[in-house]
């Protein structure tokens, strides 16, 4: 356990009102979480991201897929990706702690671009996330990202070299090959990227494998068998997962019920709908967003107080 880290990490959390939940940041795409429980499985979309364990434990599922982490151990997700997280150690006297940092593909490719000897990656295609050690380089990153967050001001012109620094940690360190191939132009997974960007903007159109495979230049054959190494879901499985989590977030957050969720997620009966919502979250639709938005208001729904 890093006490240096998980000791700022808890300040913040602290001055920050306490208490258990999300606990967003002023510096985009970092954010805090803290449980004095174990949690029941959420589904929900991870972006690119690090993800953080500090204390505690925690579980990710997608697809065939089954990953656990726990202290000083991170999960880096390469693809935007609907997934089942379920915090698994959790108390009063160790609550879990953990902090996310999405990723800037853009970021990553540049400190790319710039290494002398760019790691070396594999032509496999595997699964888009994976578990590592935390070491002490990417830890005192984190640590200065947290200090950071006491000196507002300094934010914009010193967090950026912040994350640079951890993406060549990522690059350099022993997945650097996997985390090239997020920013590798024309790799396997860089296609497929692509796919799966044309999905999270269009998941309520019909879906059509040629048109994806067309956008990551490849065969439809070549395109589905990567696709499912990727993500280990079919594209079709993918954009219902989508299409479900987007109906989830209508109702909870925007108030819609559950015809007006469908419909708009692409759905053309609210039945068939509501069917494969309660297969999926194994709940009705209506009852799942009550539960839903109770636990909004009690743990992701805090602002960042100033100091």
């Amino acid at each position: 356990m890093n006490t240096p880290l998980l000791s700022a990490v808890t300040a913040y959390i602290e001055d920050q009102g306490g208490g258990q939940g999300l606990f967003p940041t002023a510096i985009e795409g970092f954010n805090i979480v803290r449980s004095f429980q174990s949690m029941m499985p959420m589904r929900n979309i991870y972006r690119p991201s690090l993800c953080v364990v500090l204390e505690g434990a925690k579980e990710l599922r997608f697809g065939d897929e089954h990953l656990n982490y726990r202290s000083m151990e991170c999960l880096v997700v390469s693809v935007g990706l609907p997934a089942t997280g379920r915090i698994v150690e959790a108390s009063t006297t160790t609550p879990y702690v953990g902090v996310m940092i999405d990723f800037d593909v853009a970021t990553v490719r540049e400190v790319l671009e710039q290494l002398d000897t760019p790691p070396a990656q594999s032509d496999a295609t595997g699964p888009c996330a994976f578990i590592a050690k935390v070491d002490q380089p990417l830890a005192d990153c984190i640590l200065r990202l947290v200090r950071l967050l006491e000196t507002p001001k300094a934010i914009p012109i010193l967090a950026p070299s912040i994350v640079r620094e951890i993406c060549y940690w990522l690059l350099s360190g022993p997945h650097g090959g996997e985390i090239c191939k997020l920013a590798c132009p024309e790799s396997n997974i860089e296609r497929v990227v692509r796919a799966v960007a044309l999905l999270h903007t269009n998941f309520a159109e019909t879906l059509r494998v040629d048109k994806l495979a067309d956008v990551a230049r490849m065969s439809p054959s070549s395109f589905h068998q990567h696709f499912k190494a990727l993500t280990s879901m079919t594209p079709l499985q993918f954009q219902k997962q989508l299409r479900l989590l987007e109906a989830r977030r209508l109702m909870v957050t925007k108030a819609a019920n559950v015809a007006e969720a469908a419909y708009k997620v692409g759905y053309e009966s609210a039945s068939q709908f509501s069917r494969e919502y309660s297969r999926t979250f194994g709940i009705a639709p209506k009852q799942d967003a009550l539960h839903q938005q109770r636990l909004h208001n009690e743990y992701a729904s805090r602002t960042v107080r100033s100091a």
